[in-house]
């Protein structure tokens, strides 16, 4: 393919995915208010309550974006993707100037170049459209662990099933990687959350991380689960010391993995390969 193309491709895809990016912020704070609002209805009706009309109904696309603070709806030139918040809004509400977290153009930008980067490393291909899914449907993931240590099943078994679908064409791996993978991840993640807990009485980590692994394994096969294991582990240690020493952060309070996870399986899939046969190589 002409670099041309191959640009005016990533440059596209970057564009795209400045908005996906917009979409993801949506989906990072209403998808577990829309969970809460679930189980307090299921809660209700085990009591045999009637439902609550007093709290509106949420959904992705209903009601409109507004500000928390003071309830101004969002118009569609300040939901411009960085550009509104950069040079519209100022990084204030426009109804009360209250302050607008960074966290969102981040998420716009961060989804842009690696939309980006996505095209450009796969061309105009099917793994291409896999791999942006992934990414987009990763960073979801964190920036949801992030907030409230959750790990949504609406997002990680779809992504499983995704994955193997995309295998079927032997896209990223053969079918029964994928499979052995998915099993593999799951089970992987599983034995050391009891082990753990034998040993210790505790909890290591939740159950939505065994999906998310399970799901990495459908979309890379079983032999990129060292790899993604070592990764998340390494990263996750590194960042938990340095929150003890450097910020006080106590050592009973839980750190989430799902980022960690989502990192590694995101380096996987560009370099996994390289990876793989390096620490093979070093291994004799």
């Amino acid at each position: 393919m002409l670099p041309e193309t191959l640009w005016g491709l990533a440059a596209a895809a970057g564009l795209l995915g400045l908005c996906v990016g917009s979409f993801l912020n949506v989906v990072i704070h209403r998808l577990p208010k829309m969970m809460e609002q679930e189980w307090q209805a299921q809660c209700s009706e085990l009591r045999g309550e009637l439902p609550s009309t007093a709290a509106q109904p949420l959904s992705l696309a209903r009601p409109r974006s507004r500000c928390p603070a003071c309830g101004h709806q969002i118009s569609a030139i300040e939901n411009i993707p960085l550009i509104s918040y950069l040079f519209v809004l100022k990084g204030k509400c426009a109804g009360c100037q209250a302050p607008i977290s960074p966290r969102y153009p981040i998420i716009e930008a961060v989804t842009g170049l690696l939309s980006a980067y996505t095209a450009w490393h796969f061309g105009p291909t099917l793994a291409c459209a896999g791999a942006l899914l992934l990414l987009w449907a990763l960073l979801a993931l964190s920036a949801i662990d992030l907030d409230t240590q959750l790990l949504p099943d609406s997002i990680t078994l779809p992504l499983l099933w995704i994955g193997l679908a995309f295998n079927l064409a032997g896209t990223y791996t053969d079918l029964g990687s994928a499979v052995v993978g998915a099993m593999a991840g799951y089970l992987a993640l599983w034995t050391v959350f009891w082990l753990f807990k034998l040993a210790t009485g505790k909890e290591g980590m939740g159950y939505g991380d065994f999906k998310l692994l399970a799901a990495l394994g459908a979309w890379l096969g079983w032999q990129m689960l060292p790899a993604i294991i070592l990764l998340s582990s390494v990263v996750g240690a590194a960042v938990g010391i340095t929150l003890i020493i450097a910020t006080r952060h106590g050592r009973n309070i839980p750190i989430p993995f799902g980022p960690y996870l989502a990192a590694a399986g995101a380096i996987a899939l560009f370099w996994g390969e390289r990876i793989t046969q390096s620490y093979l190589g070093l291994l004799g």
